[in-house]
């Protein structure tokens, strides 16, 4: 009997210390990812284009909000001009920026073909261009267009994964469609096949982003909300937004596989660690500049993260006071608060090989900027250290410079793909460009 005490004992002593040095080295890990010398947290987390500077970390919590109409609901829409002479992006010591595509129409969703094609919606014409490869002059070899005569497209995925897919689907505001595929295609070989006959369209957010789970068996779908913050016990017109709708790739409804989430459309992703579904949001107006906050996070299945009536877990917004308390405690906290009104958009974790090796597994979202401040903040490239698959809570300034001193705006980064050689590849839909970031020397 006291034997087998002892080899409980010693067991739990082993697992314990175990559990320790785990955690020891997740410590260690996210040491070598963030600069604590550089981290900003707190209230004066919360920041506009002019205190911007390419690696800068921050980190905001639920416990750093100001209260509603902490400040007025401003309307600062941003003036687009042309992009000076001298203006470029900055990024941090070590990376260099290079303009690879210019004179696009309305660059937006941005995905990586497995032969390395990059495939880029041009939502405003309605149509699916191709860039292939990297001549002497850093410019694509080749652009053509893969399709046509699109509905608002913006999601774009290829399915089966692997090295040879057979379609590539699209996300119509309206609708899901596929072409077939075969590696290396620059136009489609075929009409597009309509998926997903029905998607919920109109209001102000017409983003449908399309990703598939890492066993190919489900196909997630990102819609926004028609609205600021209608109750949708009260607006018809809010069912199935503000959710991630789950359909089998073929096309047939299996459920809402999230909720109360008020933009997911912008940027969907899967975690190629853990295979779980991530998304970039797109939070409420009107709250004041600083809420309430967008962010980023791995979904939970089944998980409420609070939109109309709660807001970061359960803080309620006051233009729904009283409604529906049994869903107070039941609103999840997402795992990386950005500054309110960023428009946080697309998304891509870094699975190649050029960048330092700290950089691995770590997410990268595009910021599109915002209107509801009273100072700009967003318009930029954000990183987001991931350890063991995980976030942390912090995030990074990494591409800025594309607002001017005087508050006008040249650049919109909308989405980011991660390139065969391992540089990213940017859309901007201010300048109708694409950025190639890279390590200095590559």
């Amino acid at each position: 009997m006291r034997t087998n005490r002892r080899k409980l004992l010693g067991a739990g002593v082993l697992a314990v210390g175990l559990v320790v040095f785990a955690a020891a080295l997740i410590v260690q890990a996210a040491q070598q990812k963030i600069d604590k010398a550089r981290l900003i947290a707190g209230s004066a987390a919360f920041i506009d284009y002019r205190a911007m500077k390419p690696g800068t970390f921050r980190k905001i919590t639920a416990a750093d909000l100001p209260k509603p109409f902490a400040t007025d609901s401003a309307s600062n829409n941003p003036t687009l001009v042309p992009r000076p002479a001298a203006a470029m992006p900055q990024v941090p010591a070590g990376f260099k920026v290079e303009l690879y595509a210019t004179g696009l129409s309305g660059p937006r969703q941005i995905r990586l073909a497995p032969n390395g094609d990059a495939f880029v919606a041009e939502s405003r014409s309605g149509q699916i261009r191709v860039l292939r490869g990297r001549g002497a002059d850093g410019k694509p070899q080749q652009i053509s267009v893969f399709a046509t005569g699109l509905k608002q497209p913006y999601g774009i995925n290829f399915y089966p994964s692997g090295a040879s897919p057979q379609w590539v689907y699209v996300g119509n505001t309206n609708s899901i469609v596929r072409f077939p595929y075969k590696t290396g295609d620059l136009k489609a070989s075929g009409p597009a096949e309509t998926i997903v006959k029905e998607l919920p369209e109109g209001g102000g957010h017409w983003t449908r982003d399309v990703v598939f789970s890492k066993d190919g068996r489900a196909m997630f779908v990102g819609v926004g909300s028609a609205s600021n913050v209608d109750d949708p016990d009260q607006k018809p017109g809010e069912f199935h937004r503000a959710n991630i709708l789950q359909f089998t790739p073929d096309g047939k409804f299996v459920k809402v596989y999230a909720s109360g989430i008020r933009n997911p459309g912008g940027g969907l992703a899967i975690n190629p660690q853990t295979g779980e579904l991530w998304c970039s949001v797109n939070e409420r107006d009107a709250l004041g500049d600083n809420l309430a906050p967008d962010y980023i996070t791995h979904v939970r299945e089944g998980g409420f993260y609070g939109w109309p009536w709660y807001y970061i877990g359960g803080n309620q917004d006051p233009r729904h006071e009283g409604k529906h308390p049994e869903l107070r405690t039941q609103v999840l906290v997402p795992d990386v608060l950005l500054s309110a009104h960023n428009a946080s958009l697309g998304i891509t974790f870094y699975d190649g090989v050029q960048f330092p090796a700290e950089y691995r597994g770590d997410l990268f979202a595009a910021e599109h900027g915002s209107w509801n401040r009273s100072n700009r903040t967003g318009y930029e490239l954000i990183r987001v250290p991931i350890v063991d698959g995980h976030a942390t809570g912090e995030f990074e300034d990494f591409m800025t410079g594309f607002v001017l001193p005087d508050g006008n705006v040249w650049g919109r980064p909308v989405a980011v793909a991660v390139a065969s050689d391992g540089a990213l590849l940017v859309t901007d839909d201010g300048s109708q460009s694409i950025w190639r970031v890279s390590v200095a020397g590559k």
